[in-house]
């Protein structure tokens, strides 16, 4: 959860002392929080998990899982660490505040709880929160959610590692004579109007938006997030995009606009992907062979008359209820070994 610094935050009060949780409640509530409460560890993390609260204070020593092992949990759900948790215990020894820092904690109070110290420390661990979130907020500005995440996770190193994944290119055919014909803020609009809808085809699938270059896009499924159907997933995005354009076009054409066609192509395999650039500016993108080739097959939709092309190694990939038609081996300019083609049908 997001918090701004005029809102009232949200805070989960976790500890099996009736007595302390009403003690902790009523301070904090004054302070303008609001605040539930739960009376053993376990209970505390199933309302934690929930993604409902900006802050936890949580006891130590409680029955059914104590709060070294619900700030353990916590520790090792990346949602969930970037939540803030005060431990608060009667005990004093430094080898337990050592343990809690150790285990992520934000802060540590020891009981009875000093109201002014604890809207100082609440105070602060908030602050710190909606800093990170204005973070992880601008993070998924300038990239798309997966790499934002993968950013916030592992931290930014320039550098790849090779993946297997698809890589889908598609392009506007024939922009360069539309815009010629168009004035350039109708251009722009059209491109938008594009975009968001094949944007939205893409990372409904679990893709993501890799490169844009004038009319172009560069999509990747599979990295930085790995999934077995990854190929699936870049065919029925392909399709889907391809659908949303027959939409499109008929709204254009309803207003006396012009209509577009796309070319897609589609290939699966190993690549490198990673951060490139310098360490002031830089972009997560994929390059090798299947992304060379990818480049070269969306080119021969052109020849082949058929929006949708994919290799084989996609081919492969997809269940038998996809329509496909072989196109044979093509040597494309640059490749020294045939590729072999296949269009999938809408």
């Amino acid at each position: 959860m997001s918090i701004s610094s005029s809102e009232p935050a949200r805070l989960l009060v976790v500890d099996d002392n009736k007595v302390n949780r009403m003690t902790l409640s009523r301070s904090l509530q004054v302070q303008g929080h609001i605040v539930e409460t739960a009376e053993n560890g376990r209970e505390g993390l199933e309302k934690f998990r929930s993604g409902a609260f900006d802050l936890m204070l949580l006891d130590i020593e409680m029955p059914v899982m104590n709060g070294f092992e619900v700030l353990e949990a916590c520790l090792n759900d990346f949602d969930l660490r970037q939540i803030p948790i005060i431990m608060t215990s009667a005990m004093e020894e430094l080898d337990a505040v050592v343990k809690c820092v150790e285990l992520g904690a934000e802060d540590y109070l020891t009981k009875p709880v000093n109201p002014v110290l604890l809207r100082a420390r609440v105070s602060a661990s908030l602050e710190k929160k909606r800093l990170r979130d204005e973070q992880r907020k601008l993070f998924r500005t300038f990239a798309t959610k997966e790499v934002a995440e993968e950013l916030l996770r592992t931290g930014f190193s320039l550098g790849g590692q090779i993946v297997t994944a698809s890589v889908l290119i598609a392009d506007i055919r024939s922009f360069t004579t539309i815009a010629e014909n168009h004035d350039p803020s109708d251009s722009i609009e059209l491109l938008n109007q594009y975009f968001s809808m094949m944007f939205d085809a893409v990372t409904r699938n679990g893709g993501i938006i890799n490169q844009i270059v004038g009319d172009g896009l560069l999509a990747v499924f599979g990295a930085p997030i790995f999934y077995e159907d990854h190929r699936e997933r870049a065919v029925k995005a392909a399709l889907q995009m391809l659908e949303q354009l027959k939409t499109f076009n008929e709204k254009q054409l309803a207003q006396n606009k012009t209509a577009i066609r796309i070319g897609i192509g589609i290939t699966s395999g190993k690549m490198v992907a990673g951060y490139t650039g310098t360490q002031n500016r830089a972009i997560y993108t994929c390059i090798g062979d299947t992304v060379n080739l990818a480049d070269r097959i969306e080119e021969y939709t052109k020849e082949a008359l058929r929006p949708l092309l994919i290799d084989e190694n996609t081919r492969q990939g997809l269940p038998e209820y996809y329509k496909v038609e072989d196109l044979g081996k093509i040597v494309f300019k640059g490749k020294n070994q045939a590729a072999h083609v296949f269009a999938v049908l809408e």
